[in-house]
């Protein structure tokens, strides 16, 4: 099976810490995605999702504007190499029950994002399938 960096998403777009929510949900929506990278620099300190905004912003009666993305980022991230392969990426969707993974070069850098959808094209489909149902439960 083929290498993540063959079908991630090249240098997506991110925010930086200290930007707010709002930023943040104007990234997702302009890219079309449920995920924004947050970085420092150029190294990856964590990860906002649209879930992260819904459930410790929205539901919690903060205010978007002042709550910046770094105190509600999930920090337990889980990342892949760009030399990684395929089967290594569905796994580790699977184990943590993710969809998108950062790619991430050994010293931090982002340099990428591979998604369920990227592994599901190339994949063997019964394969896909399991780490589908696996994500979903």
């Amino acid at each position: 099976m083929g290498q993540i960096k063959e079908l991630m998403t090249v240098k997506p777009r991110t925010v930086n810490t200290g930007d707010s929510i709002v930023d943040a949900a104007k990234l997702m929506k302009g890219e079309d995605t449920g995920v924004a990278p947050i970085v420092d620099g150029d190294r990856l300190v964590g990860v906002i999702t649209d879930r992260d905004i819904a459930i410790r912003v929205v539901a919690e009666g903060r205010d978007p504007e002042s709550t910046k993305v770094d105190e509600i980022a999930s920090q337990n991230l889980v990342t892949i190499d760009p030399q990684q392969n395929l089967d290594e990426a569905l796994r580790l969707m699977a184990q943590h029950q993710v969809r998108r993974l950062p790619v991430v070069e050994e010293d931090g850098k982002l340099v990428g994002i591979i998604a369920q959808a990227d592994v599901a094209r190339h994949a063997d489909s019964s394969r896909t399938g399991e780490v589908v149902e696996e994500i979903s439960e």
